[in-house]
């Protein structure tokens, strides 16, 4: 099961908006078949693993890190294919969150007489699908905070200036959190001020050699539409969302010109809220958004109780205290407002550090973007 585990990862990059998943077939003792899912559309780990071990499937023990689909997608069911192959047993490591499946693929393996077993790291499983599984169980993308900032906290001086506070190590790590995300979402202050590229910036070699290397969707968040129609990124390859508060209007019609989308969500009190692009963004099937930000978007979501993770690089400097914070959290005023944080993961990346965290409990209250 590790090593199925082992397989999915390599799908993290190119498997949106469907899971990763891994398959390892075993037929005494001996691995006879192996696969993973690499694309969308295209065939399931399953079917690989089946391809390769061929006959010697009949009478196997088969390993899925994902319970296999009964029901006709894009491609056939796989708990078919399994039942067809003549399996022995089959041990999945986690049930199927997505109500299509829910323990419907393991019914059929039962219903044709296979032993099926369920559990096996299970908590690994888990952590190769965070978005998935929060899309199919609480219809949103799961949601990761990307900032960057000197040891005492701060993200750009007074003047806005910010390039670059960590080095190449980190920003090459960063890279490869774009490539894993369905979407990378940003507010319209950073684009007036940065003008980002927000792509990924690296070869199929460096991404597990799946090609081609798969854009995430770019997503803005511009309250009052003031999008420039030269802005970079909307001459780059792949699809840019602008997310807004505005109904049709000519600027609507300039900036679908330049082959960005442009969508009108709910506001309150002039901003837009982050529970309804948490949601629009599910309806379209986005697993894993990273956000890249400045301090008042990512103070927002925050705040909303909709951030699941943080990632925070602290680059070995000081830049004063008039220099920009983390985060726009007004209203914590006494040490019970703290916002309490979980410590994942802590290690060095070039000359920074990268610390993952995830917020302890839900702060349920609605921010503003």
């Amino acid at each position: 099961m590790a090593h199925a585990i082992r397989l999915a990862e390599r799908g993290i990059y190119s498997t949106h908006p469907n899971p990763n998943v891994g398959c390892v077939i075993v037929n005494q003792g001996a691995v006879v078949g192996m696969g993973w899912h690499g694309q969308a559309g295209g065939p399931h780990a399953e079917v690989f693993a089946l391809r390769e071990a061929g006959k010697k499937a009949h009478g196997a023990d088969v390993f899925l890190s994902l319970e296999p689909c009964s029901h006709q997608g894009r491609t056939p069911p796989c708990a078919d294919a399994l039942v067809d192959a003549g399996v022995k047993r089959v041990v999945v490591a986690m049930q199927d969150p997505n109500p299509l499946v829910a323990g419907k693929g393991l019914e059929r393996l039962r219903a044709a007489g296979i032993v099926v077993e369920t559990g096996l790291l299970e908590a690994q499983a888990q952590a190769l699908n965070p978005g998935f599984i929060s899309r199919m169980q609480q219809a949103r993308p799961w949601i990761r905070v990307k900032l960057a900032g000197s040891l005492d906290g701060r993200t750009a001086m007074a003047s806005g200036e910010s390039r670059w506070i960590t080095g190449d190590a980190a920003r090459r790590d960063v890279q490869r959190l774009r490539a894993r995300s369905s979407a990378i979402v940003t507010g319209i202050g950073t684009i007036l001020a940065d003008d980002p590229s927000m792509n990924v910036r690296m070869d199929a070699a460096q991404l597990h050699g799946v090609e081609p290397v798969r854009q995430p969707l770019r997503v803005v968040l511009d309250t009052q539409l003031r999008m420039p129609v030269q802005a970079k990124m909307l001459s780059l390859p792949g699809t840019t969302l602008i997310v807004t508060g505005v109904t049709d209007d000519e600027r609507w019609q300039l900036l679908q010109r330049t082959g960005a989308e442009v969508v009108a969500v709910e506001k309150a009190g002039g901003h837009l809220q982050p529970e309804a692009v948490a949601r629009l963004l599910a309806e379209r099937e986005i697993n894993e958004v990273l956000l890249e930000c400045g301090p008042t978007l990512a103070g927002a979501f925050l705040k909303a109780g909709l951030v699941d993770e943080l990632i925070v690089y602290i680059a070995p400097h000081i830049m004063g205290d008039s220099a920009r914070g983390l985060f726009h959290l007004p209203g914590l005023e006494q040490m019970q407002d703290r916002i309490a944080l979980e410590w994942l993961d802590i290690r060095q990346v070039g000359d920074a550090l990268r610390i993952t965290a995830r917020p302890e409990t839900k702060q349920g209250e609605s921010g503003k973007v």
